[in-house]
């Protein structure tokens, strides 16, 4: 696999969509949970997709269950979730694994792209965020901890 835009996807809906779509933007993916300690960080995901969308900006919420069972539901559940609760406009995709041997190709490309602290490709918990540029390389890597509003400076930067 050579580049982002060759890995396909599946959307929420069962879709599958190429990578390659979103050719020209400035992406934030982040592994997601409905059920987690920083779920409520789909707020300030969401004010960074209105705020920088119409700009060619996008955040992709992948939904994955690999952490303390945290995104039990199925995908029409998690749809619904993060429209009620949290008003998410920006595209979700079907659940996947982000680490071990099943792990997706996306993540794949992005842990080894921008590995973690001390090097390791081991994604830790839900909402790990890579921020992507125009061009489809993945200059960095945020932790769960780093609250989405705290990354406006480097979306910025990319625009």
């Amino acid at each position: 696999m050579s580049s982002l835009y060759d890995i396909d996807v599946t959307t929420i809906d069962g879709a599958t969509q190429s990578l390659g779509d979103y050719r020209g933007k400035v992406l934030l993916i982040v592994n997601v949970a409905s059920k987690c300690g920083f779920t409520p960080q789909y707020d300030g995901l969401e004010a960074l997709f209105k705020a920088y969308g119409s700009r060619g900006f996008a955040v992709l919420g992948f939904p994955c269950d690999q952490f303390g069972n945290q995104e039990p539901g199925n995908e029409a559940e998690i749809r619904q979730f993060c429209t009620l609760n949290y008003g998410v406009s920006f595209p979700l995709f079907a659940k996947i694994e982000v680490n071990g041997a099943a792990a997706h190709p996306l993540y794949q490309l992005l842990k080894k792209a921008v590995p973690g602290i001390l090097g390791t490709e081991a994604i830790k918990w839900n909402f790990t965020k890579f921020l992507v540029d125009r061009e489809g390389v993945v200059p960095a890597r945020y932790a769960p901890t780093d609250k989405p509003e705290s990354l406006a400076p480097a979306i910025e930067a990319l625009l």
